[in-house]
């Protein structure tokens, strides 16, 4: 998805409608933006017509419950941005300029996002001379809650999967898995309609939300079928939009992504969870990939630091320290390992404590650094919490571990350190050690 240029589109095209949730009538104008603009919203209707762009960062966060993805800068607010950013993502649209003289988007007549689509394509698109930087997939991410799970994998291209679970008997449990292009999305998302329980319906207008819902554009559930005129566009219509919502709301990384995507039982309050989730472990696996260039203590120099020596010393590098603060080091598992002879014949895995061990030991690094005359110090485990094993550690796998230091107190320590292979997280939990004098004895 990721691949060739930039697109805007060529001329500015105007649609009017009414906000599904305030029951506003409301005008957007959608124009041609620059490269490396991204995607913005103009509230034309405020002093100083703010900008909000779209990005993660202007997400609103505390919209459990309203069905809607919101956006917010500074004081200006844009509210119900999904469909229309789906239809932006769906084309592989870039930067785009949209004007708006309320706070909502105005709803499509029919509560799908083919009428953006159509307008969007009426306007033309135009490729633009700068290369498009997707969001690229690298490593496995998992989020997981109340019963909701999202995962991104990698993927050359974008691959959108989702499933739906209700206790309504027309809904019930549906699944849909696509490979994401501009005709796809035309031809099998786009035209999805957003659809409600009737059972919610009252409960939804007493709060506020639904103001401009009606049976032209939401379609509305009952145990015993739909109430629409219009029958179902597709058996699986409801999986189809929640499949929609979901990609307008990855949109909200700026750019677009190149992955596998699978949710299940999601929402909009998740979807943003996970999206930040997901930026948090891509900023920290960047990192770690930047680290991997880096030598700040060589074997020599953690030798001369810590009393551990063959077959004990499970650290090869230390990549990064700051003072009482943060240390990042490196553990390169071989098969040579003493442990894998016994751990497991013909199936050889790193004991779980051996990773504790190891990191602990990049830990001890960082504690003895504190110190003066490391060599006439040892540091002693006092205690391990909270101790989550992922996944195993085989031969061959590359161990990184960042620590950092939560409290130094005297000579005792709180730090928390997580382990990971290739940016995926492996292990992790919290350790208290505490630094002695080699000549203390570990007895009363």
């Amino acid at each position: 998805m990721g691949e060739g240029r930039q697109q805007t589109i060529a001329q500015a095209v105007t649609f009017e409608g009414r906000g599904l949730h305030t029951g506003g009538e409301h005008r957007l104008t959608l124009r041609p933006a620059d490269v490396d603009s991204g995607v913005r919203f103009v509230r034309a209707d405020l002093s100083g017509r703010p900008v909000v762009r779209v990005t993660l960062e202007n997400a609103v966060s505390d919209t459990g419950g309203l069905r809607r993805t919101m956006l917010r800068q500074g004081e200006a607010e844009i509210h119900t941005v999904e469909h229309l950013l789906a239809a932006v993502a769906g084309l592989r649209i870039d930067n785009l300029t949209i004007e708006l003289d309320g706070p909502e988007v105005p709803e499509p007549s029919d509560g799908s996002a083919a009428p953006f689509a159509d307008l969007l394509l009426e306007a033309g698109l135009t490729e633009q001379p700068a290369a498009r930087e997707p969001f690229v997939i690298r490593e496995p991410v998992v989020y997981q809650h109340d019963g909701v799970e999202i995962a991104a994998l990698p993927s050359p291209g974008l691959q959108l999967a989702f499933t739906i679970q209700f206790d309504n008997p027309v809904l019930g449990t549906q699944h849909l898995s696509l490979e994401l292009t501009p005709e796809s999305f035309r031809r099998e998302i786009a035209p999805a309609r957003t659809f409600v329980l009737y059972r919610d319906v009252e409960a939804l207008r007493a709060r506020g939300l639904i103001q401009g819902g009606s049976l032209r554009n939401a379609v509305v559930v009952r145990d015993d079928g739909i109430m629409n005129e219009e029958p179902l566009r597709f058996a699986d219509e409801f999986v189809r939009h929640k499949l929609l919502d979901l990609l307008g709301d990855l949109f909200l990384l700026g750019r677009p992504i190149q992955g596998h995507i699978r949710a299940s039982r999601s929402g909009h309050m998740h979807n943003l969870r996970f999206l930040r989730d997901l930026v948090a472990a891509h900023d920290q696996a960047a990192e770690h990939r930047r680290l991997l260039d880096e030598l700040h203590f060589d074997i020599n120099e953690i030798e001369a630091i810590m009393p551990h020596r063959y077959p004990f010393l499970l650290v090869d590098r230390i990549l990064y320290l700051r003072e009482r603060e943060r240390v990042v080091g490196l553990k390169n598992v071989t098969v040579n390992e003493p442990f894998f002879a016994g751990h497991f014949p013909g199936h050889p895995i790193m004991p779980a404590v051996l990773i504790i061990e190891a990191m602990a030991q990049v830990g001890g690094v960082l504690l003895l650094n504190t110190v003066d005359d490391p060599a006439s110090k040892l540091v002693y485990f006092m205690g391990i919490d909270n101790a989550k094993f992922r996944r195993p550690v085989v031969p061959g796998d590359q161990l990184l571990f960042d620590l950092q230091l939560l409290r130094l107190k005297s000579r005792t320590c709180k730090m928390t350190g997580k382990a990971y292979v290739q940016g995926r997280l492996v292990a992790e939990a919290e350790l208290l050690s505490s630094i002695v004098d080699r000549k203390e004895s570990p007895r009363p």
